[in-house]
């Protein structure tokens, strides 16, 4: 039987694994996209460089099915309640207020990136410089409707916010301290976006995951982040399908 010692050190341990493995696991989906892609054109480099990109929605819905998997093994195996997550209301709160006021945040970061903060983001592509082509993941996620909003819409608000909030922040902070913790987390929620380029993890770590974990820190639950993550990118959503 293990000690009181080694259940915390175990249990720091699988802190950090939900942290490292995410874009480990985008990094495996890529790759099966290539092979896959490499096998059905007969390793025509062309037809890989062309056709990944419009894979994306697909590879976006594999990794988020990953992560819930890993989420609900991890979680399920220490037996870690929604409660402890943080699906929980003080006494003089409520799930419908929670969300307003999340979902109220969700928007107008929304709004901020599209007219504002995907220009920039834009800009320092073509200007600065980025291990992506400007303008290369976003054009194609498009292309397969119905898996991304199931990817984006369904499943990213709910997995990654359980994740990086309610379970890796809570765990972090009572041995590295609140701010310290937070930037853990919100480098790592950055970094599970490594895909759109180092402009875009600066971006969904800093404005992002800052405001996902200074709403779950005020308010004390995950609902408020959660309906924030959800409005954020259902809109994303809704942009990127009447652009079609």
């Amino acid at each position: 039987m293990k000690t009181f010692v080694e259940q915390k050190r175990s249990g720091f341990s699988r802190t950090w694994l939900m942290l490292i493995l995410p874009p480990v696991l985008f990094l495996i989906a890529i790759i099966a996209a290539i092979i896959t892609i490499g096998l059905q054109t007969q390793g025509d480099a062309q037809a890989i460089e062309t056709r990944v990109p419009f894979a994306m929605p697909y590879i976006l819905l594999a990794v988020q099915v990953m992560l819930l998997g890993m989420f609900w093994i991890v979680a399920r195996g220490e037996g870690t309640s929604w409660r402890e997550i943080g699906w929980k209301v003080a006494a003089r709160q409520s799930w419908p207020f929670e969300g307003l006021i999340g979902g109220g945040v969700g928007i107008a970061v929304a709004l901020l990136y599209e007219f504002a903060l995907s220009p920039l983001l834009t800009w320092l592509q073509f200007n600065v410089g980025d291990y992506v082509p400007p303008e290369q993941i976003a054009p194609t996620l498009g292309s397969a409707l119905l898996p991304f909003f199931i990817a984006n819409v369904l499943l990213a608000p709910f997995v990654e916010e359980n994740i990086y909030r309610g379970y890796a922040l809570t765990r972090l902070a009572p041995r590295l301290g609140t701010p310290l913790a937070v930037l853990i987390s919100c480098l790592f929620f950055g970094l599970l976006h490594w895909a759109g380029g180092f402009w875009y993890i600066i971006l969904t770590g800093v404005v992002a995951g800052g405001l996902f974990s200074g709403l779950f820190l005020w308010r004390k639950n995950i609902i408020a982040p959660f309906a924030a993550h959800l409005a954020l990118n259902l809109i994303e959503f809704l942009f990127v399908a009447f652009a079609q």
